[in-house]
């Protein structure tokens, strides 16, 4: 069956980030079943979408949701209306059966599928829709396969995908070209799942808690193919690249076997690691390291249920900068055990974080099935009544979200290094000249005074 795959995100602040699921998907199909990607962040005529349906003539349209808001409350802009709208088209053009799919969906299934109308939608990794591929060739009813939901079945999480994993990366399709030309980042995984029970977080939903390491030597093998198609930078979308010590720094032995010579960035969490974790994985390229800090509090950090508290963010933070690695903190400011006492004792504490971009969110995003949303409904801030789609954050009882905004930004006092969530417009338009000039990666590193 001929499958067109579109991923439909388009927002790109601070920069346009590479579709790097449907690598995956096309990865589990394409022996089968021939592939065309449609990316909507290039559409420079903005006809491109239309172009490949009537070129291609799809039998089958995987949709990719990225994601579905902005998750932050200065700027809370929702997504949905563009997906409808996009949804819309393709239905104007062809009835061909439309699948959802991409972790915004995942955290969405039932309304999406109802409010967009598709046929079909897969809740977790969208390799399952070879599954799915494999029955409607059949021309059957589609039997119940875990993971792939209809208008009438329920969305109930599958667990993780025990299938081949393989990604297909092709250098020649117009995107990878795209995003090239703006900053030279392309996106490379070397784990799935997630063992951390942080209270906010949707990736239980999208790849499941128990990891999946991938082998080192395919990663390194991975990011060379990466390197020689012009890639300038590699960024690790991991959830938490040290979630595993051991195959990360055996990752880092398998960049330099391969011959990988660009940097390339990764996100942590500040939990304890050996003093030279840091320095190995500079040597190995590794240049930015992104910590998911959150907080500098530790009653907050137990009640966000963290892994580590602040004397590991400390203790992290000392070993990357001693490596000679560019460093940047998250802070997420205003969720469940919460006031002024604790906003001012990280505030205070933040200052001692020398050398870092700080970017400060004031607000934690309410996502369904995850605790934050169920410690929500015990305080009544959302019941069955409340759509989820639009952004809706969580408010501490003991301080107003106003009050935390206005001493964040109090405290940042202009400062270039002090990001109020991801630095909206300004910062993008920035991002986006220096890229123009030929500068890559993420650049935060240059707001570091």
């Amino acid at each position: 069956m001929r499958v067109l795959l579109v991923s439909a995100n388009t927002h790109t602040q601070p920069y346009p980030v590479y579709p790097l699921g449907l690598d995956y998907v096309a990865g589990a199909i394409a022996e089968r079943h021939p592939v065309c990607i449609v990316d909507m962040n290039v559409q420079e005529d903005g006809k491109s979408l239309a172009k490949a349906i009537e070129g291609f003539g799809p039998e089958v349209i995987g949709l990719s949701i990225r994601n579905v808001d902005t998750t932050d409350i200065t700027h809370p802009d929702g997504f949905f209306s563009k997906y409808k709208g996009l949804v819309g088209a393709i239905r104007a053009q062809t009835a061909v059966p439309l699948v959802l799919g991409g972790s915004g969906f995942a955290i969405f299934p039932e309304p999406m599928m109802s409010e967009l109308g598709a046929d079909y939608g897969i809740i977790g990794e969208g390799e399952r829709l070879s599954l799915l591929l494999d029955a409607l060739e059949r021309r059957e009813d589609v039997p119940p396969i875990p993971g792939i939901v209809t208008q009438r079945s329920a969305a109930v999480v599958p667990p993780p995908w025990s299938g081949k994993i393989t990604r297909r990366f092709d250098a020649c399709l117009p995107h990878v070209a795209f995003y090239l030309k703006r900053g030279g980042m392309l996106n490379l995984q070397t784990k799935r799942g997630c063992g951390f029970h942080c209270i906010y977080c949707t990736y239980p939903l999208i790849e499941g808690r128990s990891l999946r390491l991938f082998d080192p030597e395919e990663v390194g093998q991975t990011a060379r193919e990466l390197q020689e198609a012009g890639a300038r930078y590699i960024f690790v979308t991991d959830a938490a690249f040290n979630s595993s010590g051991f195959h990360s720094l055996a990752v880092a032995k398998a960049f330099k076997k391969a011959g990988v010579s660009i940097p390339w960035g990764a996100f942590f969490a500040p939990v304890s690691m050996d003093r030279d974790y840091f320095r190995i994985l500079a040597d190995a390229g590794l240049r930015h390291a992104e910590f998911g800090s959150e907080s500098l509090s530790d009653p907050v950090l137990k009640a966000y249920r963290k892994p580590f508290r602040a004397e590991n963010v400390f203790e992290a933070h000392t070993a990357a900068v001693e490596a000679g690695l560019h460093v940047a903190h998250y802070f997420l400011f205003g969720g469940p055990g919460e006031n002024s006492d604790t906003v001012n004792e990280t505030l205070e504490r933040i200052e001692q974080l020398a050398k870092c971009a700080l970017f400060l969110f004031c607000g934690m995003r309410i996502y369904p099935q995850t605790e934050l949303n169920n410690l929500s409904r015990h305080e009544r801030q959302v019941d069955d009544t409340r759509n989820l789609l639009e952004p809706v954050f969580y408010h501490s009882s003991r301080i107003e979200s106003e009050e935390i905004l206005a001493r964040v930004r109090q405290q940042a006092n202009g400062r270039s290094n002090w990001l109020i969530g991801d630095g909206g417009e300004p910062a993008a338009h920035i991002l986006s000249r220096m890229h123009a000039r030929g500068h890559s990666g993420p650049l935060w590193e240059y707001l570091i005074r």
